[in-house]
């Protein structure tokens, strides 16, 4: 008879790190002062660690330290991170406590990140989509460390993540059931918690921090830096678009284009007579340029990603279009809006840096390697998706029997970038990124094929109307102005494609440019919001414009 085998050595080799570090515990608590200490006991050499810095949420606290940890103990580990945000996430490879990265989005540190990986500093596993990343934390990335951040923590170990809950239970889930160790950094210690986020019994250690975590802003925009040609283009999108396919449930990607759109519903979307008709439910992190449209009863429901600082006490007030506890904040859920967002909205509208002849788009350019977060989920036509809305339906071809409908992509771009460099190109940089950082795949963030509508200061190419990759050139090239690939653009086929709807200039549409002024926004100013808001938006001091 074989000897038996043992089934729970994972379980084993974490009960052995937690107690080689339990000089330094009293039951789940640590002292703020051993932060490192701990982390040089529990983390070991080549471990698979995720380090929780959202979009918006940074464990700060945590990650800081992890750069003073000894690298003769602590060393070549495997970074899980959906956003690399911080100096901090990529000193640690510098130090040689890190060598591998699996990430999602690199915005903030791009440049650096492309840097590293051509000085052989950093190696990249892959660059995923934000819902992609966590699904493999349940499967070939199971993690042996987590690090995150809660606002408050009770005596017990239970946690309370607040308005940015974000990923964190996503997080913390992959760890405590496969043994990994959850370490978690919080703002404060209290007798009693608002709500119960996660439970203490996935929580291993609590460190309470020396400050609160980082919170960023990052999805609010000033109405006062939106333009007239966004809002030219925000007004062909939503007649042109939004309109004519009858759209009720969308998400919106960060930007002033996007901004302006949500700022024209209580107006020209007011003109046109759509209100109830189209933007009804929404996948969004609470925009504040959202506030006039809720307020004027465009809004049915928002459900969000992440919190946006500063808009606490109006999400409070607003538990109809909200996802608020019964403690009156908000509780958001990354993992589950990126689910939403790929398989419960009828139209994705965001930006990009660059798209090719073929209507290709990515965000990853020469220098920089910031990745793509959760757009190539919004940005897809998913085809496990089987419910049915007009929207959908509106872009089923005529001429199959079993077709399907099929989501609605928009890339909505200026054709010249604020660096004023083309964003229409014959080829993307991602494509030499590639080579560069030895990926297996050309970094794409939307996909040719997904990509329904492209809406720039010229008008819209309706892609999903053409009937060949050649058709679909041409479109592109009509609204690509003055970049090279526009500059091919052919005044005859032009014509031949408006006549066939496929592409539609702002006349075409009943548009008028000279009615794209500032004074059709419904907030042009922070102020105008705070008075939408009837003073419950509080907006973070960089964009206050009173003392």
């Amino acid at each position: 008879m074989t000897e038996e085998k043992n089934w729970h050595t994972h379980r084993d080799a974490k009960n052995a790190r937690l107690a080689s570090a339990s000089s330094l515990l009293n039951g789940k608590f640590a002292k703020t002062k051993d932060v490192v200490e701990v982390l040089n006991a529990l983390i070991k050499p080549g471990d698979k660690v995720v380090l929780e810095g959202d979009n918006q949420k940074q464990a700060s606290f945590l990650s800081e330290a992890l750069t003073k940890v000894d690298p003769e103990r602590v060393h070549d580990l495997h970074m899980i991170m959906s956003s690399i945000s911080r100096p901090e996430h990529l000193d640690i490879f510098d130090l040689g406590i890190a060598s591998k990265m699996d990430f999602s989005f690199a915005g903030p540190q791009s440049t650096r990140v492309s840097q590293m990986i051509a000085d052989g500093t950093m190696t990249v596993g892959d660059i995923h989509t934000y819902l992609e990343l966590f699904g493999r934390l349940f499967i070939d990335l199971i993690p042996n460390v987590v690090l995150v951040a809660a606002d408050k923590v009770d005596h017990e170990g239970n946690l309370y993540t607040g308005f940015n809950t974000e990923e964190t239970p996503t997080i913390v889930e992959a760890a405590a059931f496969h043994d990994g160790i959850v370490i978690v950094q919080a703002n404060e210690v209290v007798d009693k918690l608002p709500r119960v986020d996660i439970p203490s019994d996935w929580v291993d250690i609590v460190i309470p921090a020396d400050k609160p975590y980082q919170l960023e802003p990052l999805f609010t925009r000033d109405p006062q830096a939106i333009t007239e040609l966004q809002i030219l283009m925000g007004m062909m999108a939503i007649k042109g678009i939004y309109a004519k396919h009858h759209v009720q449930t969308l998400n919106h990607g960060v930007g002033f284009n996007t901004s302006a759109i949500e700022l024209l519903l209580p107006t020209y979307g007011e003109q046109l007579g759509l209100k109830g008709k189209i933007c009804r439910n929404w996948e969004l992190n609470p925009t504040p340029t959202l506030i006039p449209a809720i307020e004027s009863g465009w809004v049915q429901s928002v459900h969000s990603f992440g919190g946006e600082v500063g808009m606490e006490k109006y999400i409070a007030a607003r538990p109809d279009i909200f996802f608020v506890g019964k403690d009156g904040t908000m509780r958001s859920n990354r993992a589950l809006g990126q689910v939403a967002g790929q398989y419960a909205l009828d139209m994705f509208v965001g930006s990009t840096l660059q798209i090719d002849q073929w209507g290709n788009s990515s965000t990853v350019t020469n220098g920089r390697l910031s990745g793509f977060g959760g757009a190539p989920n919004m940005g897809s036509n998913p085809t496990g998706r089987r419910h049915s809305t007009p929207a959908w339906q509106s872009l089923k071809p005529d001429d199959d029997p079993l077709a399907k409908g099929q989501k609605l992509v928009v890339q909505m771009v200026e054709t010249f970038g604020s660096n004023k460099k083309p964003v229409f190109v014959d080829h993307l940089d991602a494509e030499k990124v590639r080579k560069e950082a030895k990926l297996a795949n050309v970094p794409i963030m939307i996909y040719s094929e997904d990509t329904t509508h492209i809406v720039t200061e010229e008008g819209i190419a309706y892609l999903y109307k053409t009937d060949s990759m050649e058709e679909k050139k041409a479109a592109i090239e009509a609204i690509a102005g003055v970049t090279p690939v526009g500059l091919r653009s052919n005044p005859k086929e032009v014509k031949r494609l408006r006549e066939k709807g496929i592409v539609a200039l702002p006349e075409d549409l009943g548009v008028r440019r000279e009615d794209a002024k500032r004074s059709l926004l419904a907030a042009q100013t922070m102020d105008d919001l705070v008075e939408w808001s009837h003073g419950l938006y509080n907006p973070p001091a960089k964009f206050r414009s009173w003392s």
